[in-house]
């Protein structure tokens, strides 16, 4: 092949294509937990995560409702991926190995996603969200109905594997996927490209920007204790059980259990089984769907 501009545009558009192909079959669990927020900025607050509001009965004058405020942010971070082609093989017709090559690129540029939201929730007994308590934890502070402070758990904490149950169906889910730039695929092809020309080398890459981080506590739970029946039945109960400052029931609803690949036995045993091990009916069939994420493996 000659390594003329017509020729590296042509591969450019088919590696391109094969990149977008890629990004297509790439895995997009993180929007089932995570509520994706465009941003504007490098840095964007989520002071306003003290508070869910409450609607009161309206006697006298409207009662304005100030939303607490706290120092949390999310700051983006910039994500890039590059492949290099040697110009030796462009020349020679070598291609065939490029295009599954970009195909993964793709796939792995989607999924990146993925792997931030899943980091964030695996580390979320050692990071802080938004109350400077980490995010899964035995002492988040609320104020019960007397307007005492008390202490509040979203975990129960152990030293096994540890699986987590959510409610994903709030407009704020659990985690917060900021993104800046989606994932852009660029090139370097002039043939008078110092890079070219010093390394007789093509660049094809990707990049982007964005970050992660904590939405409400409230809407988690986490447990390192067996996955059984009789932990899964004190998660659903801790969690339907939450209460907001002033002791306003949230009204949540756990609909989805989330595991790594060695906890799916143990899973479907409990959401998908018509009878658990003593032959009884089994009462959690149903009660919840499951993820099973190799991003927590």
């Amino acid at each position: 092949m000659l390594v003329n501009a017509q020729n590296l545009n042509s591969l450019r558009v088919g590696f391109s294509a094969a990149c977008q192909n890629g990004l297509g079959q790439a895995s997009s669990m993180a929007s089932s937990v995570a509520t994706i927020v465009s941003a504007s900025q490098k840095e964007q607050k989520y002071g306003w995560l003290g508070k869910i509001p409450n609607v009161r009965e309206w006697i006298g004058a409207r009662a304005v409702q100030n939303l607490a405020q706290h120092d949390y942010s999310i700051k983006e971070k910039p994500w890039e991926l590059t492949i290099g082609v040697d110009r030796d093989d462009i020349e020679t017709d070598n291609l065939g190995i490029y295009g599954p090559m970009f195909t993964e690129m793709g796939m792995s540029t989607g999924s990146k996603w993925d792997q931030l939201v899943f980091d964030l929730l695996k580390a979320g007994f050692t990071t802080t969200c938004y109350d400077g308590q980490f995010f899964f934890d035995t002492d988040h502070p609320v104020l019960d109905k007397n307007g005492n402070e008390i202490s509040v758990a979203n975990t129960d904490g152990g030293a096994g594997t540890p699986w987590f149950l959510l409610d994903t169906s709030r407009a704020l889910k659990p985690i917060i996927l900021q993104k800046r730039k989606e994932f852009e695929f660029v090139s370097r092809t002039r043939i008078d490209d110092d890079h070219v020309f010093n390394n007789k080398e093509f660049l094809y890459g990707a990049d982007a920007r964005g970050n992660v981080g904590f939405g409400f506590w409230q809407f988690a739970w986490d447990s390192k204790q067996a996955l059984n029946a009789t932990n899964y039945e004190a998660a659903r109960a801790a969690l339907m059980g939450m209460k907001g400052d002033h002791g306003r029931p949230l009204g949540i609803n756990p609909r989805l259990l989330v595991v790594p690949p060695s906890l799916e036995g143990a899973a479907l045993e409990i959401l998908n089984a018509e009878r658990d091990a003593s032959g009884a009916t089994n009462v959690w069939k149903g009660t919840a769907e499951l993820m099973v994420v190799p991003w927590l493996a």
